[in-house]
């Protein structure tokens, strides 16, 4: 089973959850006029397991995913919809946001 990188942060409004590829860590990509960099500070986290990572993403408040297995686990999962998905310079991206 593929391993992520996820970061979670308690913010005022809730959980803050970033979920990466760890080969997107570190990485730019650019379709102009869109750019994504996928920082340290921001994605850096824990490696673990994607039903780790699942768990995390049901939990979340908010939530930016980064990178084809992410993306694809949180698509699986049913937190994403395929069609909010965006491609940027080859890699995907999404975000979700839960108003309860």
């Amino acid at each position: 089973m593929a391993e992520l990188i996820v970061n979670e942060r308690r913010t005022p409004k809730g959980l803050l959850v970033s979920v990466c590829d760890p080969d997107v860590l570190s990485e730019t990509f650019e379709d102009d006029p869109v750019s994504l960099t996928v920082t340290e500070d921001f994605y850096g986290g824990e490696t673990v397991p994607e039903d780790d990572a699942a768990d995390s993403l049901a939990r979340a408040t908010v939530a930016n995913i980064v990178g084809t297995r992410s993306v694809g686990l949180a698509i699986e999962h049913g937190f994403v919809d395929e069609g909010n998905v965006l491609d940027v310079d080859g890699t995907r991206h999404a975000q979700t946001l839960y108003l309860g």
